[in-house]
């Protein structure tokens, strides 16, 4: 499965990697406007790999300084990215992502207590995330091998600003930058030492949030120090403890949980049984006849009638009985974070730099989720023969049934929750290293200066999860079956699964692992770039850059050896591991075309590069720019750029996993009674009885990599203009007043991922086509037994929109300084389309699959100072949105029942901060604040797989967040 090249160059690469080398290579240039310069000069300017090139605004840049950092009051990179308006849903803390989340299509894994970014709505696998300008290692998941960077690997406390470029850039960057590419530059130069002290919590009291910053430097003539030291402890908060997640939809009650409870439900057929009478199903004409089941709360020992399935201690099961799983979860993962950083610099000559960097850190997160059910029957549809195959003997001395239950004859489904093993708790500990050296040089030939930097860097990115609360499959299989088979295994006890706290310490220490699960990733890199004037033609300097870039990347996924024996009660997976290699060269041009003298220039940008997979060959993506500067205070841009993506490791090399997905079939009668909405003729022919019923709303979906895949390939384009008008200055109405309209669209070609599994269903129930129904077998029950859904080069993504950006900064007088940021993104297309045209639900508006594209997301931030004081607001709106209620639409909660849809309203967010700085030793700066003051709470999601709440969109969970910093300077 592993693709492999090898040459000279690669082993030379290596062995200096191992000898500890490595350094970034400096990706983005940028000089600082100073104080005198032109209105236009402004505007932040990145995304070209030249050197003093005058291409200001050439693309869309969104720069977030130190000081914007500080006053979101947060403590992730991942939470203050996915504030930006054009950022989609992504992973973060507030996912409490394991249990059965399962393993998601592309083979990441669930990535639990990462935090990812999302430009574009495109997803997290399509940002490009350097480190001062050097590709930052993907993340592993511990549950698999992931294309998504976890920002939570890069402690906040090291950075100096980050630059989001939106825009396409795969000619400068390579793969992966496909929607865009966020830079995160450290910190660099200090004189003397900082420390920072945070706290912050909810106004419930829970939720607290530590951090502790400890950072040193030097800078003397030929050399620079920086040191940093970051701590961060964020606690959980439980879904019990919000009104809206204590229930798995709110407002519905019990009628979504689970039919997997504490005392048990069991469906299934008696052979002595007559037609016609409770207990008989032999054939189809006879549907609903099987007993259905479950013993009275607090029967440890269920005496069962035949003659009367409702006397004894038993009663037929209903909504009543089923399983409230919410209280479990977390609405709040905990997770500490703490991270060493340091990196030196020294000028070995006036034309030559020699630096190093180095980065150690450590993440422990955990996630929980309810007790593990345990399914058995053709109806509990795991994909795990051992529990879909289960034959339980009569003999077992805690059947109350006084027969074999039997999955190839009489038994349909057993749903037991044993809760005295406690919850699933899942423990990671995710290590990540760093370390990279080079050198950066100058040199003159003529009178132009030229520029050139060699790097090497190594970086690796390791995970451990450890579960508790999971089972072993096998050997409840065993303890169910024969008393003799069991009493020949040494520990090996009769399992009691009839009846309410039944299972005894002895039954679970046979039952009840722990287990293991561990994945790594590696990125090994050389690059060496050039960068200078080239000649002057009419109209100025022509510039250009070129460099060779070198990259390996090596991961592999381990689960536990029960999980990969078949034995894990959970979610099964298989091990993964693979490597590939590409090489890359690039060249980028910056040429006048026009210049008059007045201020009126005309510039185009011309950038190319070829990288050559050891996985798929070789691959070349252009880019073209014009710059229009029309006058000193307007400039008109425009971009057309061609890029690709490579499947990761994960989705070439994946092995067969599954996920548990949240779907409705529309065969079977719906877990609230409600009526079957499929084509009933279709529905007979693919083997559904008439009357049968769907147990769960819970469907386990196979997925699995595929080392046929080709890369993803996109086209973006976007235009639009900077105007900076000097009349506001001259009328005294702003000291510098920036507005910015940028129109993007990005068009995505063969994206790899799976056909949305709510929507394979669907049409394969409408069409009956073999292209959508042949991964899907059913039961003689009729409930669904395996669904099979993987990865391909699935169809299109087409999205389009606009940002309108205002900043302003109004004259200081004696109320002080106060600036204005507006930021805007209008979403006004987003089309997901399958291979074969079948429409994704994923559109703007809708919420779906945990996740949702609004049409409209607007940041508006006042900042004031005087003296010694400062403060802000910030308005943070997300335009409304609607969702299908599906079998919830009886609930009082769905806004328009008729349709079955309902909306999730529009909702705006408030935040404060107050700050004060004593002339104290360097500086002393208080600050305090409170996030969400008003107190909203998110919308409703009555679609959402877990606690209520779209967790990618809104503050989760409501209420107000307060929080108090101390910055010390010496």
């Amino acid at each position: 499965m592993k693709a492999r090249r090898r040459n000279t160059l690669t082993h030379a690469i290596q062995a200096a990697l191992l000898a500890g080398l490595a350094m970034p290579m400096l990706a983005v240039a940028q000089d600082e406007a100073g104080e005198q310069a032109r209105t236009l000069d402004t505007v932040t300017v990145t995304g070209t790999r030249i050197k003093k090139a005058e291409i200001e605004g050439q693309v869309p840049i969104n720069t977030i300084t130190r000081e914007d950092l500080d006053r979101t009051g947060l403590t992730s990179l991942g939470d203050i990215i996915q504030e930006l308006t054009g950022s989609g849903s992504a992973l973060n803390t507030k996912f409490n992502s394991s249990g059965n989340f399962g393993f998601p299509p592309d083979g990441g894994g669930v990535g639990a207590g990462s935090a990812q970014v999302d430009l574009r709505h495109l997803g997290s696998k399509r940002v490009l995330v350097l480190v001062d300008g050097v590709r930052w290692v993907s993340e592993a998941s511990a549950s698999g091998v992931g294309a998504s960077t976890d920002l939570n690997t890069i402690p906040l406390a090291i950075v100096e600003r980050i630059e989001v470029l939106e825009d396409g850039a795969s000619s400068l960057y390579g793969s992966d930058a496909i929607a865009g590419v966020v830079n995160i530059i450290t910190r660099r130069n200090l004189d003397g030492g900082q420390i920072s002290v945070g706290y912050g919590e909810y106004g419930k009291g829970d939720g607290g949030n530590t951090n502790i910053d400890l950072s040193w430097g030097m800078t003397t003539d030929r050399s620079s120090l920086f040191l940093g030291l970051s701590h961060v402890d964020q606690r959980r908060i439980s879904a019990a403890d919000r009104e809206q997640s204590r229930f798995p939809v709110p407002g519905t009650g019990l009628a979504f949980g689970s039919s997997g409870t504490p005392t048990g439900r069991f469906i299934f057929c008696d052979p002595a049984r007559a037609a016609g009478t409770p207990g008989f199903c032999g054939d189809d004409d006879n549907p609903g006849m099987a007993y259905d089941i479950t013993p009275d709360s607090g029967v440890t020992s269920p005496v069962f009638d035949p003659n009367d399935p409702n006397g004894g201690d038993f009663h037929q099961f209903s909504t009543a009985d089923r399983f409230n799983y919410s209280p479990y979860n977390l609405l709040l993962t905990p997770s500490k974070r703490t991270g060493l950083f340091g990196q030196f610099r020294f000028d070995i000559t006036d034309n030559l730099q020699w630096y190093v960097k180095a980065l150690g850190n450590r993440r422990e997160s955990t996630n929980q989720a309810a007790p593990e059910p345990i399914f058995l029957g053709p109806a509990a549809g795991t994909g795990n023969p051992l529990s879909d195959n289960i034959v339980i003997s009569a003999a077992n001395p805690y059947n109350p049934f006084g027969i074999d239950l039997d999955s190839s004859s009489n038994l349909v489904l057993i749903g037991r929750r044993p809760v005295e093993g406690g919850p699933r708790v899942f423990e990671q500990e995710v290590d990540t290293q760093y370390l990279a050296t080079g050198l950066e040089g100058t040199f003159d030939v003529g009178t132009r200066s030229w520029f050139w930097d060699v790097n090497l860097a190594y970086s690796k990115n390791k995970a451990e999860q450890t579960n508790y609360g999971s089972y072993n499959i096998f050997n409840i299989a065993l303890a169910l079956g024969d008393p003799a088979a069991c009493a020949a295994v040494a520990g090996c006890v009769p399992l009691d699964i009839f009846g309410e706290g039944t299972i005894t310490n002895e039954m679970l220490a046979f039952i009840q692992p722990v287990v293991r699960d561990r994945s790594e990733q590696e990125l090994s890199l050389f690059s060496a770039n050039l960068s200078g004037d080239l000649f002057d033609n009419w109209a100025g300097t022509v510039a250009f850059a070129t460099g060779y870039e070198y990259r390996k990347y090596e991961g592999w996924y381990r689960p536990d050896p029960l999980t990969v024996a078949g034995h894990y009660n959970g979610v099964p997976s298989l091990p993964t591991a693979g490597d590939y290699d590409v090489n890359e060269l690039y060249a980028e041009f910056s040429v006048p075309l026009f210049d008059n003298g007045a201020g009126q220039k005309l510039d185009l940008s011309l950038a190319g590069r070829y990288s050559d997979y050891s996985t798929f060959g070789g691959e070349f993506t252009p880019k073209y720019g014009l710059r229009w500067q029309v006058a000193d205070e307007l400039v008109l841009r425009a971009t057309y750029a061609e890029g690709f993506r490579a499947p990761s490791i994960g989705e070439l090399f994946g092995s067969d996993s599954r996920f548990d997905a949240q779907l409705r079939d529309p065969c079977l009668i719906g877990t609230d009674g409600s009526p079957p909405t499929g084509n009933a003729a279709n529905c007979a022919a693919l083997g559904v009885p008439t009357g049968a019923i769907q147990v769960n709303p819970q469907i386990s979906v196979v997925t699995g990599g595929n080392p046929d895949l080709e890369p993803e390939r996109s086209r973006s384009f976007s235009t639009g203009f900077v105007y900076s008008p000097a009349f506001v200055v001259d009328a005294g109405i702003a000291e510098r007043l920036d507005l910015e309209v940028t129109f993007y669209r990005h068009n995505l070609e063969g994206a790899v991922q799976a056909i949305d599994a709510q929507t394979q269903l669907d049409l394969c129930v409408a069409t009956l086509d073999p292209l959508f129904c042949g991964g899907i077998t059913r039961a003689s029950t009729g409930g669904i037994s395996s669904f099979n859904n993987r990865l391909t080069n699935l169809g299109s993504i087409k999205t389009d929109g606009w940002d309108f950006d205002v900043f302003w900064t109004l004259p200081e007088t004696t109320a002080g300084r106060f600036k204005v940021a507006w930021q805007n993104t209008w979403v006004t297309r987003y089309e997901a389309v399958g291979a074969a045209g079948q429409v994704q639900p994923r559109r703007i508006g809708v919420e779906v699959n945990d996740s949702a594209v609004p049409d409209w997301t607007s940041n508006f931030v006042v900042d004031w100072t005087r003296n010694a004081w400062n403060a802000s607001w910030t308005v943070r709106h997300i335009s409304e949105l609607k969702e299908q209620c599906g079998d919830a639409s009886f609930s009082p909660f769905c806004s328009d029942p008729a349709a079955g849809t309902n909306t999730l309203d529009a909702t705006t967010y408030h935040d404060l901060q107050v700050g004060y700085r004593f002339d104290w030793l360097k500086g002393l700066n208080l600050t305090a604040g409170a996030n969400n003051v008003f107190d909203k709470d998110p919308p409703i999601c009555l679609s959402c797989s877990l606690n209520g709440y779209d967790a990618s969109t809104y503050d989760i969970p409501g209420g107000r967040f307060f929080y108090v910093r101390a910055n010390l300077q010496f």
